[in-house]
């Protein structure tokens, strides 16, 4: 077991593993925050299926998203043609495509704690805002922005978390090339496949501490939301 943990490829995973949760997580958060007002606050019959369509990825197979995603990215496809013009390698099987596989995967883990923080932002507060000369936009990024903060890290958190723990997607897109797309979940799946039970024991041991650190993390953000603020600042 300690052999196990010494081991150079488990931290090369590892290390591969929190990239790509970190790179995804920031990028979620990018996406994640307008869409979620959006959401929030559109009136359009379109609102229903966007919503839809964001959360899509909760209830569909890994495995399906995957093979849309590969199609989708592949060679063969516009716009994975168009990369390998503009980049000179393949999107597929490569870490670009894992982060692109990773955003829109874990895209509804982001985005439904920062809807329902902004729905539990007080009236009052955007009321003071608009009243004291704020457009839509300055309320929003001044008032219900920091008000919601709470919501917004639970996103990232849930975010961060469910890309750490990604699967079948990361494995269809992906595949298995060490120090490029192996991630740590592909690499204990490897080592079970191998009977290298010592090592898959390694990368499950790590990924369960990091998950129950980031549950705890998590839970400490629920029960202090700080989604409260004293009065409007423009």
């Amino acid at each position: 077991m300690t052999q196990a943990v010494l081991n150079p490829a488990l931290w090369q995973a590892l290390w591969l593993t929190i990239r790509l949760a970190a790179i995804s997580t920031v990028l979620l958060l990018l996406i994640a925050l307008p869409l979620a007002g959006w959401l929030d606050r559109a009136r359009s019959r379109l609102a229903p299926f966007a919503e839809a369509l964001v959360t899509l990825p909760i209830v569909l197979p890994p495995t399906v998203i995957g093979f849309y995603l590969l199609v989708a990215l592949g060679n063969r496809s516009p716009f994975g043609q168009a990369w390998i013009e503009l980049f000179g390698h393949s999107l597929a099987f490569s870490f670009p495509g894992l982060v692109i596989g990773s955003v829109i995967y874990s895209l509804p883990f982001a985005v439904q704690p920062i809807q329902t923080a902004f729905r539990d932002v007080e009236a009052a507060l955007i009321e003071a805002a608009v009243a004291l000369g704020a457009n839509r936009r300055q309320t929003f990024w001044r008032i219900v922005v920091p008000a919601a903060r709470g919501g917004i890290l639970t996103g990232a958190a849930l975010s961060f978390a469910h890309t750490m723990g990604e699967f079948g997607v990361v494995l269809m897109l992906g595949g298995n090339i060490p120090g490029a797309t192996r991630v740590a979940s592909i690499a204990l799946y490897d080592e079970v496949q191998k009977l290298n039970y010592d090592g898959a024991h390694a990368y499950a041991l790590v990924l369960l501490t990091l998950s129950f650190l980031m549950l705890l993390a998590i839970g400490a953000l629920r029960r202090n939301p700080g989604q409260r603020v004293a009065r409007p600042r423009l």
